[in-house]
């Protein structure tokens, strides 16, 4: 491995323990006080929504592809995931990070096995009719959910009257791992020859195919590896708010995954990494800090969002990367230069 590979590697690991160490401070040390349970709620917010994004972004920005069922495999990935700790805890006790980790994988799983179900005849499409597929996809597994149920598990004769009881094991320290996990994996993906070959699809399909490049199979890949993504995000998110509601995972809810990824950019992992939390805490924050206008939170909410399309409509990163450690290299690399022209001179 080159020497400057390492050192980015180096740099972007102490920048992560420096993030994470900066959340136990503030969450384990007692400093915020009574708020703290407030601001780690929107942290952890923010954490699987940044997930679910991220994975969206692979379709949309990547891939070039519009989707507007990602919060049909969230609610996927919730909901399998919650049954099965469900039951793993009437049979045996087991530590909270045991329980964390099975309802990851199985929530994973589940939807990345519903994503290949629907990525092979629906990806043979694109454009608005892909869109209108992915839709249909959400919405069926929405009406399913809020019409049958497991009486057994949830103590009711549908889902839609609620899915409680589910263990709260979702804490922050574990989630916030996760993210990191997920985030470089997708990124490791993009800059692999598989995302080079997405990329090069996404801008001309005919050429890509022509080139030897097997347009189906790596879309479908993409579409299932997003899929298991959105559905490790709605397990992080099941074993948080312990309770599910089917109605949570409605359209909406997906228009506004796809909302965060073009105002952060499309096509930039950064402008994902950056805009999932502050936007899906904004609402949240606005009530808190301005209760006088906390009815007026969403229509807040809303501007803030038109503003930016207005005055930046390629969104915040515009489809390019932000790096700490080139930032931080290339600024060593010209003070070298200078000094090398001063020498000369």
């Amino acid at each position: 491995m080159p020497k400057i590979m390492k050192k980015k590697y180096i740099i972007n690991i102490i920048a992560v323990a420096m993030v994470f160490l900066l959340l136990c401070l503030l969450f384990d040390t007692g400093l915020l006080g009574r708020k703290a349970a407030y601001f780690n709620g929107l942290v952890t917010i923010g954490m699987f929504y940044t997930i679910i994004v991220c994975s969206l972004n692979l379709l949309t920005g990547y891939m070039g592809e519009f989707s507007l069922g990602h919060a049909g495999f969230m609610s996927i990935g919730a909901y399998t995931s919650a049954i099965a700790t469900t039951l793993i805890s009437d049979h045996a006790e087991l530590p909270n990070i045991v329980l964390y980790l099975l309802a990851i994988v199985i929530g994973g799983l589940a939807a990345a096995i519903v994503g290949v179900l629907v990525g092979i005849p629906a990806l043979r499409l694109s454009g608005d009719y892909l869109c209108i597929v992915t839709v249909a996809v959400a919405e069926i597994v929405r009406v399913i959910l809020s019409n049958f149920g497991i009486p057994a598990i949830t103590g009711s004769a549908t889902f839609g009257k609620s899915f409680a009881g589910i263990a709260k094991v979702s804490d922050y320290h574990y989630v916030f791992i996760t993210m990191v996990i997920c985030i470089t994996v997708m990124y490791c993906y993009i800059r692999s020859r598989y995302g080079r070959a997405l990329i090069s699809i996404r801008e001309d399909r005919i050429a890509a195919a022509a080139s030897g490049i097997n347009v189906t199979k790596t879309k479908v890949m993409t579409f299932t590896i997003s899929a298991a993504f959105a559905g490790v995000a709605g397990a992080i998110y099941a074993h948080y708010i312990t309770t599910l509601v089917p109605t949570y995972f409605n359209f909406s809810k997906s228009s506004e995954f796809l909302a965060i990824v073009i105002l952060g950019g499309s096509g930039s992992m950064t402008g994902s990494i950056v805009a999932a939390p502050i936007l899906s805490a904004l609402p949240q924050l606005i009530s808190y800090v301005f209760p006088e206008f906390a009815s007026y939170r969403m229509l807040i909410y809303a501007i803030v969002l038109v503003v930016v399309m207005i005055f930046k409509p390629s969104g915040l990163f515009g489809g390019k990367e932000f790096s700490l450690p080139n930032l931080l290299l290339d600024r060593n690399y010209r003070k070298k230069k200078v000094s090398l022209d001063e020498n000369k001179a």
